[in-house]
């Protein structure tokens, strides 16, 4: 019996992962990466520093860990399920354009896009973590130009659109609309920015006829 209580002593405290990774999910979101301390997301985690550094290394690779699932959430992974499932690709664009209106103002969650908002103030001793960033945000650019270009060969677009020019376009907008509505922007005034951003599309005469 001593034997086994001096086990269960030496062992780490066990806790729900998938519940810290949440709670410090949030607090990166809110604040970005460089404004949030180990100490702020040990108290939001509910666990000690210890076990952080134990179950994900450090605040980098935690970061990184909170990244990854953010991605594969409602909120990070709706611009994919759009090229996935619309049938056009200025469907996709409007859905996703619409659906980051609604999802950057959704009060059940901090404003914006983490992506976006974590990179603000990033410290030149974190470097690797603006990169890391920047890189995903590349990332989301060249899928956009990916299927921009695919839409103009295949005379979805007008011949003389510029598929790159309009994939940094959208870019543009949706960091944006992140911003606008870490600012207070509601869904309307973030939907009424989307339509209005969707009049740059350069439609082919049949396009413009059966929108």
């Amino acid at each position: 019996m001593t034997t086994s209580a001096g086990a269960r002593r030496g062992r780490p405290p066990a806790f729900d992962r998938a519940a810290v990774l949440a709670a410090a999910t949030r607090l990166f979101w809110e604040r970005g990466y460089q404004a949030t301390s180990v100490g702020e997301l040990t108290g939001a985690m509910g666990i000690k520093p210890g076990s952080l550094y134990a179950a994900f290394g450090d605040k980098e690779s935690l970061f990184r860990e909170v990244v990854r699932a953010y991605q594969q959430s409602p909120a990070g992974e709706f611009t994919g399920l759009a090229f996935a499932e619309e049938p056009t690709t200025r469907a996709a664009f409007v859905r996703i354009l619409r659906d980051a209106a609604r999802i950057y103002s959704d009060p059940t969650h901090p404003a914006g896009c983490l992506v976006i908002s974590a990179a603000a103030n990033v410290a030149v001793q974190d470097d690797e973590v603006a990169v890391f960033l920047r890189e995903l945000r590349a990332s989301n650019l060249a899928a956009f130009e990916d299927r921009l270009f695919t839409a103009k060969r295949f005379g979805e677009l007008a011949p003389d659109a510029d598929p790159a020019a309009l994939a940094r376009y959208f870019g543009a907008v949706l960091q944006g609309m992140s911003q606008r509505s870490r600012d207070g922007a509601d869904a309307a005034e973030l939907t009424a920015t989307a339509e209005l951003a969707m009049a740059a599309w350069p439609v082919l005469d049949a396009d413009a006829a059966a929108s």
